[in-house]
């Protein structure tokens, strides 16, 4: 995260021409309004949300968080129910409906979590603790201020989906409240599609549409989650990467054996691992697996003006997370998440530390995921990773070899591919509805940052494809709010402004 010695800089130079430029939207104006007369209620219906455990795989508490979302939603008088299909986490859907409306606009948020380790965490992950400032930098715990106080906008909430993704939620109904006490109108039909199981891959997202078209039919879906630009200003993107994961073991003798006796004669797996892995990328993080990018999609004029105008912050990037050296150069971050990219995201053999032995292991083992781009086919793209590690000289198999595979080949490995089905999207930033959404951003935000792609993966193809609708992504998050790892945190700030930023959308 940015050094607490840089924040007054970056508060100057970003955040305050924007917010000299913003507010035009009247929508955006009463939510800021509303939200200053009643913070604590709103944190307060935050805090009572992000308290209720949300990993995907826990059925019974994701049950309790769908069903209090309906309690959230029909409190303001919206229509709300559960849907799904057998054996799926329930899509909370909410409706308003707005006579004369000619188009439909619908309002995309998760509410499951990550998997987590109590352990890891400075506070239960589950027992929201106000902070002054960043754990890391030493931010203390705060009581909650009594109402009628306004929180420091630096103050940060910690808690399992606070960042990722409850907080547009609770940002999207205090926007309908804000809205409402001002007297203001929809112009669209407006529709919440709020899914339980994004953090476990969507995996029945794409069925539960299909099933239900009409329920979930709209012009355009808003896709509520990921982080804002690191500069702090609001980002307006219109794709994701799709992604593709191999696991891959090699293989030595059949037990570990002691490192003196047999060190020099049993190959070690986790040697003969590693080569393999540094084969597949150069000292500049190309991917060196023949044909991989034959097939991206190059990015239109407007997408590279975009990607040109994107504010500078590889710099500062690199001064916060202490990195002498990165990838990919002399590109910037900004350029290179439109490109895919192969990496190791965990490798494990035998024992570390206190706890390691004197041995050759037996296997060696290494999880990599591959971003893909526009263009990409997943299993063209696996089997292209799969093909190199032949050309190394590995018997490939995607099952527990037998002791006569091993016998008959010197070097095996067990490749398990997973997630070979999803695409990466872009929407075209020069279509109309694209071009109503950021001049709509702008007006809530001011200066906005437009990108063609976030690097993360959304499942924005699970959308698109049952519906024949749009996406364009409308991140709310700060940048350094650790999602997916321990201490996930949410910037006050971040959620105030996204109230205003979805009053504007609301209204759009």
């Amino acid at each position: 995260m940015f050094a607490i010695k840089n924040t007054f800089a970056i508060v100057l130079a970003v955040l305050l021409p924007a917010v000299a430029s913003a507010q035009s939207n009247p929508a955006s104006q009463a939510a800021r309004k509303w939200r200053q007369a009643h913070e604590r209620a709103i944190v307060d219906e935050f805090v009572g949300l992000l308290s209720i455990p949300n990993v995907s795989r826990d059925r019974e508490n994701i049950q309790r968080n769908a069903d209090a979302i309906v309690r959230l939603l029909e409190k303001r008088g919206i229509p709300a129910r559960l849907v799904g299909i057998p054996g799926s986490n329930p899509v909370v859907l909410g409706e308003i409906r707005t006579s004369g409306a000619t188009r439909t606009i619908v309002f995309y948020a998760h509410y499951d979590g990550q998997p987590l380790d109590p352990k890891e965490w400075t506070d239960p992950p589950f027992q929201p603790v106000l902070r002054d400032g960043p754990v890391e930098s030493g931010g203390k715990p705060l009581a909650l201020p009594p109402e009628g106080r306004l929180f420091n906008p630096e103050w940060r909430l910690y808690a399992r989906s606070a960042a990722d993704d409850k907080a547009p939620i609770i940002a999207m109904l205090t926007a309908v409240d804000a809205i409402r006490a001002a007297g203001l109108s929809m112009k669209a039909n407006i529709k919440f599609a709020f899914e339980g199981e994004e953090e476990a891959g969507s995996a029945n997202l794409e069925r539960i549409l299909a099933a239900n078209k009409e329920a979930f039919s709209g012009d355009l879906w808003l896709v509520c989650d990921g982080p804002i630009h690191q500069t702090r200003r609001q980002s307006v993107i219109f794709g994701a990467r799709s992604s593709v994961t191999l696991n891959i073991t090699t293989f030595g003798a059949r037990v570990e054996l002691h490192s003196g006796h047999y060190g020099n004669w049993a190959p070690n797996p986790a040697m003969t691992l590693a080569r393999l892995l540094a084969s597949m990328k150069d000292d500049n993080g190309k991917v060196l697996v023949d044909h991989f990018y034959d097939d991206v999609e190059p990015l239109s004029e407007l997408e590279r003006k975009a990607i040109a105008e994107a504010p500078p912050i590889d710099r500062q990037l690199m001064d916060d997370l202490w990195l002498g050296g990165v990838d990919g150069g002399p590109r910037t971050l900004t350029e290179l998440i439109t490109m895919p990219s192969l990496n190791i995201r965990g490798m494990a053999s035998s024992r570390v530390g206190d706890q390691a032995s004197n041995v050759i292991p037996a296997t060696a083992t290494a999880s990599i995921d591959i971003r893909m781009v526009k263009g990409m086919e997943p299993r063209k793209t696996a089997d292209r990773v799969l093909d190199h590690i032949r050309r190394q000289g590995f018997f490939v198999t995607d099952g527990e070899p037998t002791a006569q595979i091993r016998r008959d080949h010197p070097r095996v490995a067990r490749v398990v591919v997973s997630g070979a089905t999803s695409h990466a999207i872009r929407t075209p930033m020069d279509l109309p509805i694209a071009q109503e959404v950021i001049r709509t951003v702008e007006s809530a935000r001011g200066d906005v940052v437009k990108l063609p792609m976030m690097g993360g993966g959304l499942p924005l193809e699970e959308i698109e494809r049952p519906l024949g609708t749009r996406t364009i992504v409308i991140p709310m998050g700060n940048h350094d709010n650790n999602q997916h790892s321990f201490n996930e945190n949410l910037r006050i700030q971040n959620l105030w402004d996204g109230i205003e930023l979805m009053a504007a959308l609301l209204t759009m």
